[in-house]
């Protein structure tokens, strides 16, 4: 692809750099960013620029946050000692959107996957055993997708935790088999986490 200035050649390979976004999707944003008034490109820049700077990720379940203490964990009528166990930030918001879940939750930032060279030392794993060693802790829920890589991820945490004997649950499978947690339904989800099961009758299946 041939262009007549650098900048905007620039401007494109940075912008195709994003998931899911190629040299032409890429180059129409890029057209469609020149159309606009000069002040939202700056704001954009801005929000990118304070969002790569200022972000936190919360101390206590490694969820991003504006704050040290992210709103769920900060928010005394969240049920404290349920804590549901997912991925990423983007299966926090899935949850959160079916509105069936009071508990906190943990975000782990991956799933076991030798293949793509990640081990249980690359993820959150370990400060979810020290918060149940020092808190009182009820219940611990798999919400991991339901892909080799998670229940691969969710029997090391459980093998891990057996020593606490602290009730561990795997969300519903209304969840099909190898689907990613954040492209189920709402209604779907929902349900998956309130008729969640032991996590030793999933061993089982």
């Amino acid at each position: 692809m041939e262009f007549s200035s650098k900048l905007l050649e620039n401007a494109i390979e940075e912008m195709s750099q994003l998931p899911g976004i190629g040299k032409r999707t890429a180059l129409r944003l890029v057209l469609h960013l020149l159309r606009q008034p000069e002040s939202q490109t700056k704001n954009l820049a801005m929000a990118l620029q304070n969002l790569r700077s200022e972000i936190k990720f919360c101390r206590s379940c490694h969820n991003i946050s504006d704050t040290e203490l992210c709103d769920i964990c900060a928010n005394s009528k969240r049920d404290e000692s349920l804590i549901c166990v997912v991925e990423d930030i983007r299966d926090v918001m899935a949850i959160e959107n079916t509105d069936q879940y009071r508990g906190i939750y943990h975000v782990l930032g991956g799933k076991i996957s030798p293949m793509d060279g990640v081990g249980p030392l690359d993820l959150n794993i370990s400060t979810l055993i020290e918060k149940v060693k020092a808190e009182k802790i009820k219940e611990i829920i798999f919400a991991l997708s339901s892909t080799m890589e998670g229940d691969t991820t969710n029997f090391y945490i459980f093998k891990q935790l057996e020593p606490y004997h602290v009730t561990t649950s795997t969300i519903a499978r209304g969840i099909a088999v190898g689907d990613e947690l954040e492209y189920a339904d709402e209604v779907t989800l929902g349900r998956s986490i309130l008729n969640r099961v032991p996590f030793e009758n999933s061993l089982k299946s």
